[in-house]
């Protein structure tokens, strides 16, 4: 099943993003947050693909055991770092022979900084949105693309950031993803110059459950997003106190959702960083996913 199949019902759905597991602890966890999303009945959960590659292999695998061996429908990604066409048109055949048929076609961040200057491969693509026409002629694919609500850290300015969003979409992309964000007004232009662009393809929020003081400082420095002095303010005051801290983080995460879905915001797409337990939350609070019973688990 196709990701715009999930995502063009009425109700709101919500999915997610893993990323491959570096060992075996790493893949008892990962599995474990797996199991305990899926009787929510995640609209789609994607597999993330390291810079330059690096973990190409694992990605494969991953998602092709989701395929295999659990209710999920899968999304992997695909970045053009460090890659030729010829190896780009290999991931994306061990894709298809996996029977994955959903795609994160995203330019990728350079290996080692993801703020350091991006170089393209010699024999490679240069733009996202040539790798979005790479995916669309191997084969029946559904093809997602990243989008930046308070535009691209290298991008000059707002409006270049959306002539680059808007290219990937003419190039055959079918949904776009949005980077994290710690307030809701940035994505919600986004969508409105979307629009005003002519371009009607679904745009979910990418969300990141505000746990730790570490996603507060660290998020929005990767993503270039703003952070909000009045979020701040509220948040420090818990600074010393982790648990706290969480409490107070997932009322703002809850209540930004919240606001994104009175919008009408079709879906929301959590970055779990492998655990579950705060996006169980979530949906639960938030009424999304299936009404099932969840396997009690501690963690974050």
């Amino acid at each position: 099943m196709k990701v715009t199949d999930r995502i063009s019902g009425d109700r709101p759905v919500f999915s997610v993003e893993f990323f491959p597991p570096k060992d075996e602890a790493g893949e008892v966890e990962l599995w474990r947050a797996i199991r305990r999303l899926e009787p929510l009945d995640p609209a789609f959960v994607s597999v993330t693909y390291g810079a330059g590659g690096s973990s190409r292999d694992r990605t494969i695998r991953t998602t092709a055991r989701i395929a295999t061996d659990t209710t999920l429908v899968p999304m992997a990604h695909l970045t053009a770092v460090s890659h030729s066409v010829a190896e780009l048109r290999q991931v994306v055949g061990a894709y298809a022979a996996a029977g994955i048929s959903n795609v994160l076609a995203v330019r990728g961040d350079p290996p080692g900084d993801p703020l350091g200057e991006w170089v393209p491969h010699p024999e490679g693509l240069t733009y996202a949105d040539e790798l979005v026409r790479l995916v669309r002629r191997l084969g029946d694919f559904c093809v997602g693309v990243a989008a930046f609500p308070y535009g691209h850290p290298r991008s000059p300015d707002l409006d270049t950031d959306l002539a680059r969003l808007v290219a990937k979409i003419r190039a055959g992309a079918d949904f776009a993803i949005s980077q994290l964000f710690l307030e809701p007004e940035g994505f919600l232009r986004l969508r409105d110059r979307l629009a005003a662009a002519g371009c009607d393809v679904p745009l979910l929020p990418g969300i990141m459950p505000l746990t730790t003081i570490r996603t507060l400082r660290r998020g929005p420095e990767l993503s270039g997003a703003p952070l909000p002095s009045a979020l701040v303010a509220r948040m420090e005051r818990y600074a010393d106190d982790p648990a706290a801290f969480r409490a107070e983080g997932m009322d703002v995460t809850a209540e930004m959702c919240a606001r994104l879905l009175a919008e009408g915001v079709r879906g929301l797409h959590f970055y779990t960083l492998n655990r579950s337990l705060a996006t169980v939350e979530l949906v639960q609070r938030l009424g999304l996913g299936a009404r099932r019973a969840v396997p009690a688990l501690s963690g974050c």
